[in-house]
């Protein structure tokens, strides 16, 4: 694969990946306002598990092919 197309889909990664760790803080943020802590607390680190994952994996593309 090119390294344009690679630099692409790192982004592409870190982009969803941010998004996914928005929604799991308005999630998180909206179930705490309902008076369910702790089922606020595991929306927010599932969204911060598999959010932080893509945006690492983007990184770690982007890196290999020495984009940063």
């Amino acid at each position: 694969m090119s390294k344009d197309k690679l630099w692409w889909l790192a982004k592409i990664l870190e982009g969803i990946g941010m998004v996914i760790v928005l929604l799991g803080v308005f999630v998180s943020m909206s179930a705490g306002f309902e008076g369910r802590g702790l089922e606020s607390m595991a929306y927010e680190f599932q969204g911060l598990f598999v959010g932080g994952g893509l945006f690492l994996v983007g990184v770690l593309i982007e890196r290999s092919i020495g984009a940063r």
